[in-house]
């Protein structure tokens, strides 16, 4: 929803789909699948029944390693693996590069929501250099709630002491754009960086240092 001129000061981007790939989403599953010859149906049962688990950091990635792959005999080792799941995140830097001039303009706090495994979620931060554009992150490996959970918005709008209306948050899945339009958020669905900056622009958001 794009209500038109608002007074926005805190602007919250999720990451995966938005300012990267999907960390371990359904298409890096499926090539995982297809590269380690999992029975997909199998692994996707499996997984879909410990991910609110590993997503709120209840489980750790050698444990979901456990529970999702290796509880039987593989042809590959649990390293092979881990590093294929690392290797899956890739940035888009049209994206990233929005965020940073979001920030640099000195207008807008900039910040994350977003739902991610803990030691991939440190990777990413880490090594695509997040802490440069965001210097918080509302994950919900680090907060114990996942989206589209209502709960993880109001945390985010009360650690940063922000009301709803001075805030938009940009998702990629239509469901985590609901509740925080039920509180009073602006929202905007992510397609692809040339949206972005066009609804941006549309809701009075400044995109010049």
């Amino acid at each position: 929803m794009l209500p038109l001129k608002l007074m926005i000061t805190t602007i919250f981007f999720d990451i995966g789909g938005v300012l990267m790939t999907d960390g371990w989403g359904h298409v890096s599953r499926r090539a995982a699948a297809e590269k380690f010859g999992l029975d997909w149906d199998e692994y996707s049962e499996r997984h879909e029944k410990v991910a609110h688990a590993i997503e709120t950091n209840r489980m750790t990635l050698e444990q979901y390693l456990d529970r999702a792959v290796f509880y039987r005999p593989r042809a590959f080792g649990r390293d092979e693996f881990r590093e294929f799941i690392f290797a899956q995140s890739k940035p888009h830097p049209a994206s990233i590069e929005i965020a940073s001039r979001l920030k640099a303009s000195g207008k807008y706090f900039i910040a994350t929501i977003n739902n991610e495994i803990f030691e991939l979620n440190l990777y990413r931060i880490d090594k695509f250099r997040l802490r440069d554009t965001f210097p918080i992150f509302f994950s919900s490996c680090f907060l114990g709630i996942r989206k589209p959970d209502k709960e993880i918005y109001k945390l985010a709008l009360q650690v940063m002491q922000r009301k709803p209306d001075e805030c938009l948050f940009i998702d990629d899945r239509e469901v985590n754009l609901e509740c925080p339009r039920e509180l009073g958020l602006a929202t905007i669905l992510f397609h692809d960086a040339l949206q972005l900056r066009s609804d941006l622009i549309k809701t009075g958001i400044s995109l010049s240092d």
